[in-house]
């Protein structure tokens, strides 16, 4: 049975109750229909087109194999991480042409947790492939899939090493940003719009279109930061607090966000703010807009030492290459 709030009429005189038609009903804050989670389809779905397009781009099969199983590889890394760390919602998913990427939610975040989960995708694909060139500089020579196995190495490793530079949203690019630069501060804005910069050049350099879907996403966010800025002004200034679940917040204070919402966020200039107390066709938007402004934990456990020691591991994985006196080559297409 669901449980409403009833706010009294004003009293005046010598009432000692409000009178029926004085008493205002709240409905309780909007809960999502509960329906079967097909997160692993839209998964399978992803991965279905991205093997479909990858076998029209790229020149044979067994790259293309090769790819995506470095590619998975990668993502399980990160799935695992976060699994273990009890994010909810996990799923994996494939963006044809320009890679995969796990998603998952946690209110509580830790650098330290960002940290492993960000090393976890790139590490063992750096480890995998360093093996395999090892192996094959000490063997009579073995092939898979007519690759040998230090081809095969190189490019576990380099796709991976992409994959760890300082850039945004790279994972290297994440991990700057989470552990070593307050997300919230200037200088991570800052960070953030030139690693924009940077891929739009890189698109146009390649040439490579695709690729400038990253920077437009980047900046449509920074854009609305600001937006969402003054939304949460405005929650803090009507005392509402939002430092908790959304299980825990009050009918009434959901409604009150509903509001603010209705009132500045254009997306929803079409709802009709309340009272009446009605759900809207887009009840369901507001609710996760509602859920993404209560304030997530950023927990700041990764001491000096220990940033020095996420640096070191990072500028080992970048070295690799270099380390195990591979040929990198392959690099001079990316000269500007």
């Amino acid at each position: 049975m669901e449980n409403f709030t009833e706010l009294p009429g004003e009293m005046k005189g010598n009432e000692t109750a409000a009178s029926p038609e004085e008493v205002i009903v709240i409905p309780p804050k909007y809960q999502k229909p509960e329906e079967k989670s097909n997160i692993w389809l839209r998964s399978f779905i992803s991965l279905a087109a991205y093997l479909v397009l990858g076998y029209y781009i790229f020149p044979s099969y067994q790259i293309l194999l090769l790819i995506t199983a470095i590619v998975m590889i990668h993502e399980l890394g990160h799935f695992f991480a976060m699994k273990f760390y009890r994010y909810n919602e996990l799923g994996i998913f494939f963006i044809p042409l320009l890679g995969a990427y796990v998603s998952g939610s946690k209110r509580e975040v830790s650098q330290l947790q960002s940290a492993v989960i960000l090393l976890a995708g790139p590490l063992p694909g750096i480890i995998i492939g360093a093996v395999l060139f090892l192996v094959d500089q000490y063997s009579s020579g073995i092939y898979f899939l007519n690759f040998s196995l230090s081809r095969i190495g190189l490019l576990f490793i380099i796709l991976n090493l992409i994959n760890l530079l300082p850039i945004y949203p790279l994972d290297g690019g994440q991990l700057l940003n989470r552990v070593f630069l307050d997300e919230e501060s200037f200088w991570s804005k800052v960070f953030v719009f030139l690693s924009a910069a940077f891929l739009c050049l890189l698109a146009i350099n390649l040439p490579f279109y695709p690729l400038l879907l990253f920077p437009a996403m980047m900046l449509l966010r920074l854009a609305g930061e600001k937006k969402v800025t003054t939304i949460e002004k405005k929650i803090e200034a009507a005392g509402i607090h939002t430092d908790l679940e959304y299980e825990d917040l009050r009918d009434e204070d959901y409604w009150k966000i509903r509001n603010i919402l209705i009132e500045e966020h254009p997306a929803f200039k079409d709802v009709d703010p309340s009272p009446p107390y009605e759900y809207s066709h887009k009840e369901e938007k507001i609710m996760a807009m509602i859920q993404s402004l209560l304030h997530r934990h950023l927990i700041q456990d990764v001491s000096v030492a220990g940033k020095i020691f996420i640096f070191l591991i990072w500028a080992s994985a970048i070295a690799s290459p270099w380390l195990l006196n591979m040929d990198m080559s392959f690099f001079d297409r990316f000269r500007f």
